[in-house]
Order: structure tokens, then sequence, then C-alpha cells
């Protein structure tokens, strides 16, 4: 028996692609070569894993070539993908009412709310369910982009009002769920819950590990946005507000002391070197944790643990984020603010 939100969704999209979308004269150049991006099931791509860079002009070859590619399901939510595109359309047809730019809003929502797993979360791909890509996914906070975006479509905040009418109630049941899926994934340590891994697994919820320099581990950079949506919302319940505190307490408990990154550089400028430097008052946190000792570690492409920066390659100390300010704002602004409203 098909779900009442995933039927919903399935009325919906025929609804939306049988509809005739009127024609403005107002264009948008971004907003249109969105339109050339998005692939038929109304996601976007991340061609050779980058970016798309829509201030770029196509050349009618490049934009045949890539129209020739809508049926292919390499859809994202990976580096704000999928989301950004939605944000910005939903903006573009408040400036210019070009229905051309709704209507495609309309099926990257649409997208997003057949993409949520079962256990109510998002994996970095849709459809593609190969490797890590199945997994539930807050790397670079790409869950917590989706649950924003359908959160502003549920309430009609900003210009998201034009959407309302048709995805408030199933962009409802998907925030619910994910905020539901966001707390049973909340890692224990015994009876303690600590944060969460940048990867879990659909099924048991439990850490997992994607690349091979992305070991299943406690996160000390998606953790803080996590955190900070759980503080975003209206009316928390006692385990939204119990999951916020005990996730305050481990950035807390795992903060590293008087260092911080410095980054070395030649005489034309250009970076050669990342090391951790002693600098007093300074508070860094790691981007990976051991999951059972708390421990703050490294891992290069060799998918070993390593104590130092110094002892992984060049490659992944100048080419991948292993230690920053991440949860500084959190801990000194936020939950502050926060625990006085709600505590």
């Amino acid at each position: 028996m098909i779900k009442l939100p995933i039927l919903y969704a399935l009325i919906v999209l025929f609804w939306a692609c049988q509809k005739q979308v009127p024609s403005s004269q107002i264009t948008d150049p971004v907003a249109e070569r969105m339109l050339v991006y998005q692939r038929d099931n109304g996601g976007w791509p991340q061609p050779n894993g980058d970016p798309i860079d829509y201030e770029k002009e196509l050349s009618p070859a490049e934009k045949e070539k890539i129209e020739s590619e809508k049926h292919f399901e390499d859809t994202t939510i990976d580096d704000d993908a999928t989301t950004r595109e939605i944000r910005y359309l939903v903006e573009a047809y408040s400036n210019t009412k070009n229905h051309h730019y709704l209507h495609a809003a309309k099926k990257g929502i649409l997208y997003l709310i057949n993409a949520q797993n079962s256990a109510g979360g998002w994996g970095q791909f849709f459809p593609d369910t190969s490797s890590y890509r199945k997994h539930i996914t807050f790397n670079d906070n790409s869950m917590i982009h989706v649950l924003e975006v359908l959160k502003k479509v549920s309430e009609g905040k900003e210009s998201y009002e034009v959407l309302q009418k048709e995805f408030s109630y199933p962009a409802r049941l998907a925030v619910e769920k994910g905020i539901q899926c966001i707390l049973k994934c909340q890692y224990k340590q015994g009876n303690t819950l600590t944060v969460w891994c940048a990867q879990h697994d659909r099924n048991t919820l439990q850490p997992a590990s994607a690349r091979t320099f992305e070991l299943a581990s406690l996160s000390g950079s998606e953790s803080v946005q996590i955190l900070k949506f759980l503080m975003e919302l209206e009316t928390p319940s006692e385990d939204i507000k119990k999951s916020i505190q005990s996730g305050v307490a481990w950035f807390e408990k795992v903060k590293i002391l008087d260092r911080e990154v410095e980054t070395l550089y030649d005489e034309n400028g250009k970076a050669i070197d990342r090391r951790l430097k002693f600098s007093p008052g300074k508070i860094l946190w790691g981007r990976f944790y051991d999951l059972q000792t708390n421990q703050p570690f490294v891992v290069g492409r060799d998918g070993i643990k390593k104590e130092k920066l110094e002892e992984i390659e060049l490659e992944r100390r100048l080419g991948y984020s292993y230690f920053g300010t991440y949860a500084e704002k959190l801990l000194k602004t936020d939950y502050p603010a926060w625990r006085q409203k709600w505590l």
C-alpha cells in the first residue's frame, strides 16, 4: 500500500507536470540556466562532483548537451545542490512573476519530498543508492538544508507563500519525520547522548563511514548546524530540549584548548602546508571524534586514524577541514539565548 504523503506527492507531481505554465517576458539569466540543468525527476546534479557555476554563460552546444541529459538520475543534495536552486527560483519568481521558475521550484520540492527515506532522512543522492550515497547524510549540512527549505514551505514564510497551498501538508509531514530522524540518530555513549556523525546508516541509524578519509565518528562540524536547526524550532518538545542540552554539553567537553589552525604560504601566496599551533586562549574543535573515547583524530586517504595533522598527506592537510572554530558561536551566543527562552 502506498503511504499517504507519497501518494499525495505523486498526485501533485502528475498535476504539476500536466499543467500549462504561463509565459512571462521577464527572465533571470541564472534562473534560466537552472532550468537547463534541472533533471526530469525535479532535482539537480553536480557535474564532475562540483557545484554548478550558474554565472557562467552556456554556449548553444553546451546547452544542447545538458538538455540531452535531463533523463539522468544523478540528482543530489550534496553541497547544497537542489536546495540552492529551489531557494533561488522561489526568489526569482517573486521578482519576475515568471511561472517557469515557480514550476521548476515545485518540481524541486516534490523531488525532496519523494527523496525522504522511510527513516525520515535523506541520502546524499536520490534515486542513486550505491555505496555511501544511500546513508542518511548530515555531511556539509545537506539534510539540514533540505529541512530548512521544507520548513519554509510548510509555514509559507518569506517568498514561499506561493508554495504553501499545494505543499504545506506534505512538507510539514516531511519536516516532522525529519526531526524524529535527527533525534533517533543522536549517538549514545552508554546512556549519555552526544552528537551526530556526518552519515548514519538508513536502517540501523548508527554512524557510518563514507569516503576513506570520512570514517564513522562524532562530527564536531555538522553537529553544530543540527543543533542550531533544533534551536530554531517553535515550542520544542522535552525530547528536543534534551537533545540540545546534551549536544551542547558534549561540545563543552571536547574543546581543544590553546590551539589554532595555521596555514603556511610561499612567497607567491600559495598555500603550502597547514598545521596546529599553540595559541593561548584559542579554542578549536575537531571534525572527527572517536565514537567511544571522544578523542579527535585525522585520517588521510589510507583510511587509518592518526593523532596529528602532520601524520597525513599534504594533499589532505590542505584539501580538507579537520579542525575549526565550529562551535564557538553556538556556545557563546546561540545556546545562551535559547536557554534563556526555553529553560
